[in-house]
């Protein structure tokens, strides 16, 4: 489900950049490294989160196709090598970035389902008639305890995020700021989710995703508010924006 999210995503950030002037050979190209570091990112925050795990087994951190990938990690580590081949590139990194960020909810929404069939990211046990009960012995979830579907809830949030970022598309300016919404939407959807997800505390009740959501809410609505953010009129029905000089591939 991993990659058929990427490959989903990957296909309509072509359409969406191709919106913005910005060819569809760049953005081909350039997802073989941002899904090459976003891999690499996920992983080392995982590892990092899970340091008594790994320290003792080296080995076992180099195993992601047996579990273990941090979100988090995986949108800086896809975002510092969008930003490098934006720049190489000579692409404005603000209007790339807001052509990935419907395309990111989409494929993290169905890369949750992958998480559901498996019972990674369980949550909390609960009485809720929509509970979750996992029976097989290879899911990570823990066993025959009826429990938050948090996956679910997650998919929920960001289809919802995905709804809001594809009517503002055309019309939040400047470049940027969708991007940004993005990460605030989102940010705020996780810190909630995080309370009924399984996961330890770091910091009194407080979960790593917690902490992480918080820094990158206040650091995203700090400079949607920094960029003065505006909107335009959208195109007519049918009709795409005429890109600008230093769009064009």
């Amino acid at each position: 489900m991993m990659f058929l999210g990427i490959v989903v995503a990957t296909l309509l950030l072509a359409r969406l950049a191709r919106e913005k002037g910005i060819s569809r050979g760049f953005v081909y190209s350039s997802a073989l490294w941002i899904v090459l570091f976003g891999l690499v990112g996920a992983r080392l925050v995982h590892v990092l989160d899970n340091l008594d795990l790994y320290k003792h087994n080296v080995a076992d951190a180099f195993a992601f196709w047996e579990g273990g990938l941090a979100w988090y990690g995986g949108l800086l580590g896809g975002l510092l090598a969008g930003a490098v081949c934006a720049r190489v590139g000579n692409i404005p990194i603000g209007r790339f970035a807001d052509a990935a960020a419907p395309a990111i909810m989409v494929g993290l929404a169905i890369g949750r389902i992958g998480c559901t069939i498996n019972g990674d990211a369980y949550g909390t046990p609960t009485s809720l008639p929509w509970a979750f009960i996992y029976t097989n012995p290879n899911d990570y979830a823990d066993l025959g305890v009826p429990g938050h579907p948090a996956p679910v809830y997650e998919m929920m949030w960001c289809l919802i995020v995905f709804g809001v970022l594809w009517r503002l598309r055309r019309r939040l300016r400047p470049d940027g700021a969708l991007f940004l919404l993005m990460v605030a939407m989102y940010s705020f959807g996780r810190f909630v989710i995080s309370w009924v997800r399984a996961e330890p505390a770091v910091l009194g009740p407080l979960h790593q995703a917690h902490i992480i959501s918080l820094v990158l809410l206040v650091a995203s609505v700090y400079l949607l508010a920094r960029r003065k953010v505006g909107w335009t009129t959208p195109p007519l029905s049918g009709q795409t924006e005429t890109p600008t000089p230093e769009a064009q591939p």
